[in-house]
C-alpha cells in the first residue's frame, strides 16, 4: 500500500505540474462550471416556480441533490475522465503494451495515471450550494458525516461501471460512444429519483444505478435514508468494484499485443 501511495504521489505531482502550465484553462473551467450550474438551477426552478415540488422534496432538499451531482461531476472531471477515457485510445494505438509491462497493477495505472484540476471549480461550487441548502434547512454540520459512506460508494459505483465499459474496447474498438451514453444517462442524477415515472425509477436504480449516486447520499444527509439503502450502496459498490477487477482480468485474456 505504501508503495502505491508513493507512486500515486509521483503520478499526480507530475500531472498537476504539467497542467499548471496552462493556468488560464482554470478560469475557463470556472466560467464553464458557473454556466452549467446556473443552467441546472434554472431547469430545476422551472418545476418549483409554480409551487409544484417533487414528491417528498422541497426546493432546498432538491438543491442538495443538485449540489451532490455537481460535486460528483467535478470529481469525475478531475479523476475519472482524464484516465478512463484514455483506455480506449491506448488499446487502439497499442500503447497498452507498455502499461502491461510495468511492475504494478495495470488497472491501478490506467485508473490513476493522471489528474486534472479543471474539475475543481465544480467541486467548490457544489460544496457551496450544499452548504447553502444545509443552512436553509437548519441541518447540523454533523449531517455531512452521514453522507460520506453513500457518497464514496456512489463514486466507486460510477468508476466501476465506467472502467468496465472502457475495458470492452478490447473486443469492440469503437466503444467511446457508449461511455458518452453512460455520461448522458448520469445527467438524470441532477433530479430526485421520484421525478421520473416508475419504469424509469427501476431503470435508474437497478440497471444504471443513478439513484445511488445522488439521491441516496442526499437522503443520508437529510436523515431520511434507511439502513437498507445505505447497506445496498455498500454492497453494490463492493460488488461492482470486484466485478471491474475480474472483468479486466478476463478482458486481458483476449488482448492481443500490438507487437504480436
Amino acid at each position: 500500500m505504501k508503495r502505491y501511495l508513493q507512486i500515486l504521489k509521483l503520478f499526480w505531482g507530475a500531472a498537476i505540474a504539467a497542467q499548471l502550465e496552462y493556468r488560464f484553462n482554470f478560469i475557463i473551467a470556472a466560467i464553464s462550471s458557473i454556466g452549467s450550474l446556473i443552467g441546472s438551477l434554472f431547469s430545476l426552478l422551472l418545476f418549483y416556480r409554480t409551487g409544484y415540488k417533487f414528491q417528498g422534496w422541497n426546493w432546498e432538499e432538491a438543491l442538495i441533490i443538485l449540489a451532490i451531482f455537481t460535486i460528483l461531476q467535478g470529481l469525475s472531471a478531475t479523476f475519472l475522465i482524464p484516465n478512463l477515457n484514455r483506455i480506449v485510445k491506448q488499446i487502439q494505438e497499442g500503447t497498452l503494451d507498455f502499461v502491461l509491462l510495468k511492475p504494478i497493477s495495470s488497472q491501478f495505472w490506467l485508473s490513476t495515471r493522471t489528474v486534472s484540476p479543471w474539475g475543481i471549480p465544480d467541486i467548490i461550487f457544489g460544496g457551496l450550494l450544499l452548504e447553502y441548502a444545509r443552512g436553509k434547512l437548519g441541518l447540523g454540520v454533523s449531517n455531512y458525516w452521514l453522507m460520506i459512506v453513500p457518497l464514496v460508494c456512489g463514486i466507486i459505483i460510477l468508476y466501476s461501471l465506467w472502467f468496465m465499459l472502457g475495458s470492452t474496447s478490447i473486443w469492440f474498438v469503437k466503444i467511446y460512444n457508449v461511455t458518452e451514453v453512460l455520461r448522458s444517462l448520469l445527467q438524470a442524477g441532477r433530479y430526485p429519483i421520484v421525478a421520473y415515472p416508475t419504469a424509469y425509477r427501476f431503470f435508474f436504480t437497478f440497471l444504471v444505478p443513478v439513484a445511488f449516486l445522488t439521491t441516496v447520499p442526499a437522503q443520508a444527509i437529510l436523515g431520511q435514508a434507511g439502513d437498507t439503502w445505505i447497506l445496498g450502496s455498500f454492497v453494490l459498490a463492493g460488488g461492482l468494484f470486484f466485478a471491474s477487477i475480474q472483468f479486466w482480468r478476463l478482458a486481458l485474456r483476449y488482448y492481443t499485443s500490438a507487437s504480436s
